[in-house]
This record gives C-alpha cells, structure tokens and sequence, in this order.
C-alpha cells in the first residue's frame, strides 16, 4: 500500500464514542475502520440502512458519525446512495461544489443479502462510484434474531429454532461475495475482523478509491444472535478464518486472489463450538451435522482456491 498503517490508526475518528452498539459487536468495529480508511483531505456521505447500527449510532439530535450521515430504509440504501452520487456529479460538472467526496453504505445481511438486494444488485450494475459495506452478523438481529439468507446452515434462530423435528436452519448460506463478483464490477472482497485489523483497512481503502462500484462483505459477529460473550469476538473471527468458514479473498478486474492461506485448516468444529447457536450440533446423535458442515466448507474452500489458481 502507498500509505503508512500506523499512521492510519492515529487518525482522528469519524465514528466516535457515545453510540448504543452492544458491547461485542461487530458494526461498531466496521465502522470505525471503515470512515478511517478514508483520506483525512476527503469528505463522505454515509448512508445506513435501518438495522442495529442504525438505531444504536443515530438518535435524532445525537449521532456517532462526523460525517454526512443519511438513514435510508431497510430495502432501499444502495439506491438512496446511487442518488446522492448522481447529484454530487452533477453539481460537479456545474462548477457548483468542488470538494472531494467519497459514498459509502452500510447494511447489514437483512438489508443486503435479503430485503436490499434489489437496490444493491441495481446500483452496482449501474456502475455508481460508491461502495457497499455488509456488516454480516448471519441474522435480522435487530428484529429478534431471526434467520436470512446469510445465515449459516444448522444455525439457531428464532424463525428455524432448533427441536426434536429441527436441527436448525435447513439451508446453506447464501454466497452474496461471489453474486456480487457476477456483476462485473472493479473490486469486491470479503475480510473480517482479526490480528491487526490490516487486511480490513487495506480492502477498506481500496474499495473506496477504486473508480467505479466495490462490494466488501464483513463477517460481523453478534453476541445476542450468535451466543458467545463479549470478549470471544475476535477468536471467533479467527476461527472463522482458520478453518476457511470465512475465507480472506478480494477480486480486483476479475482477477481471483486469495489473502491468507491457514498454514494448517483447522476443522469446522472449532468455530462452531464457541457459538451457543450450534450447541445442538454436539449433542449425541447429531455427527451428522458435524460432517455435512464440514462437508460444505471443504467443498467451498476448494472451488475457492481453484478461481485463484491454486
């Protein structure tokens, strides 16, 4: 990267303290990193879809962002962003305002995967100079937990909950990273939230100053939905990593390429075993479902490494 990573972190924050994000999420972490990656010179518009961060960070007159800050509703961000940048162009071109700005979207997997889609799918085909962050916490948390298309199969949820005639969700999860690639746009990555937080800000930043539409989709656990304490947020991520639930990659003009290869890949359980929402998976009798997760994550990690070459 041309830039220095540990001066990035001293900059000042644009999405400060004060918001009423559970301790142990993940939106609040996103967040910071991602209004940091941007240059200190820019300016942004940030457009939230209706979710957990939006009603914690944004409580009319008091807010958590230092930046333009636009709360669209659950099925319409991307949409209400590809707006704003149309009208920034086009104030542009009439000599009306000359400041640099960047246009960023958060969502989580319900107003991304599910209910925003539509808006989402149009505004990157459309070619709109933004970038869409998804905050994927696997569920409608601020709803009650219930199961998207993000979340995992086996999970626990209030709307597939787990009983002697369920053993939880009964379908995979939806791959939106790879859809988001089909679309043809300059850069799409998936990351998460592990060691120093470099491959996040390094995707943050490359995302938002590629020309053109980018897609970064952030693993972004959830205490509540996904019953772990507070502190196991960054282990949980790293076991998602390790054992490839969650793999690091990023496609840059169609180019496949993978960021982090485990040295050795763990298996499937020591993810899912520091989350109450597949308690059930360990019960006797269940070594099924061990083995057909592990299936599937084999499956995917191995489609994976060959779109990279490997």
């Amino acid at each position: 990267m041309a830039y220095h990573f540990k001066a990035e972190l001293s900059k000042p924050e644009r999405f400060v303290g004060g918001h009423r994000l559970c301790s142990g999420c993940g939106a609040g972490i996103l967040s910071r990193a991602v209004t940091r990656a941007l240059d200190e010179k820019d300016k942004a518009v940030i457009c939230n879809a209706t979710g957990c961060l939006e009603v914690s960070s944004f409580l009319y007159p008091y807010t958590a962002w230092e930046d333009s800050y636009i709360h669209s509703a659950f099925e319409n961000a991307a949409a209400t962003c590809s707006g704003v940048e149309a009208a920034y162009l086009a104030l542009k071109r009439k000599g009306k305002i000359d400041d640099t700005y960047k246009f960023l979207v958060l969502g989580g997997d319900g107003g991304t995967y599910d209910i925003g889609f539509q808006s989402l799918s149009g505004a990157m085909e459309r070619g709109h100079d933004m970038v869409y962050f998804c905050y994927d916490n696997e569920a409608y948390m601020n709803t009650g937990i219930q199961r998207s298309s993000a979340t995992p199969r086996f999970a626990n949820a209030t709307t597939t909950p787990v009983g002697s005639v369920s053993a939880g969700k009964k379908q995979n999860k939806k791959n939106l990273t790879e859809i988001m690639v089909s679309h043809e746009i300059p850069y799409v990555a998936q990351t998460t939230f592990i060691g120093n937080m470099k491959d996040l800000h390094e995707k943050a930043h490359r995302a938002i100053y590629t020309p053109g539409a980018a897609f970064v989709n952030v693993m972004s656990p959830c205490p509540r939905g996904w019953q772990y304490p507070t502190e196991l947020l960054a282990d949980i991520c790293k076991m998602a990593v390790e054992t490839c639930v969650w793999p690091l990659y990023e496609v840059i003009e169609g180019q496949w390429y993978l960021n982090y290869i485990p040295k050795k890949k763990l298996p499937v359980t020591e993810f899912m075993k520091l989350q109450g929402r597949f308690k059930h998976c360990f019960q006797p009798g269940n070594e099924w479902i061990i083995e057909a997760a592990q299936q599937y994550v084999d499956a995917q990690w191995e489609k994976l490494q060959e779109r990279c070459g490997r």
